[in-house]
């Protein structure tokens, strides 16, 4: 039986009248699906709730205070090895300056480039929410 991991997953918006970027980051290649861009958040710690776990990992990876979130999508995805649960918030308020507090790349990337970036497969069903949020 394959492990089950519930993560809280944030699509940060920026947008002004040209442009609406999302933030993208590199996973680590020791991780798994190492080498491909996500999402950035985090498991779900017991006891924790969904929302609170959000703020907690964006803050922790990102250094952005999350100020207004609201549900985007969820997903269950099997890797076959792993199994993920994935609530997934648009983020359109927050304080701080984005960096990559653990390393890992990150990047501004305009909502249409996204299909440009390799990501693992559970997060297609984000980036076609995503698409169909701005369209």
């Amino acid at each position: 039986m394959s492990k089950e991991v519930h993560v809280a997953v944030a699509v940060i918006v920026q947008q002004n009248a040209q442009q609406t970027q999302v933030l993208i980051a590199k996973r680590a290649q020791h991780q798994h699906q190492g080498g491909k861009w996500e999402f950035p958040g985090g498991k779900v710690e017991k006891n924790e709730q969904v929302d609170d776990a959000l703020r907690r990992e964006i803050a922790e990876e990102c250094g952005l205070v999350v100020e207004a979130a609201e549900p985007l999508i969820k997903i269950e995805h099997d890797y076959g090895d792993k199994k993920v649960v994935l609530d997934t918030f648009i983020v359109t308020q927050y304080s701080g300056q984005a960096r990559g507090n653990e390393g890992q790349q990150i990047l501004w990337l305009d909502v249409s480039q996204l299909a440009d970036y390799t990501f693992p497969e559970a997060n297609q069903p984000i980036i076609d929410a995503i698409n169909s949020y701005f369209a």
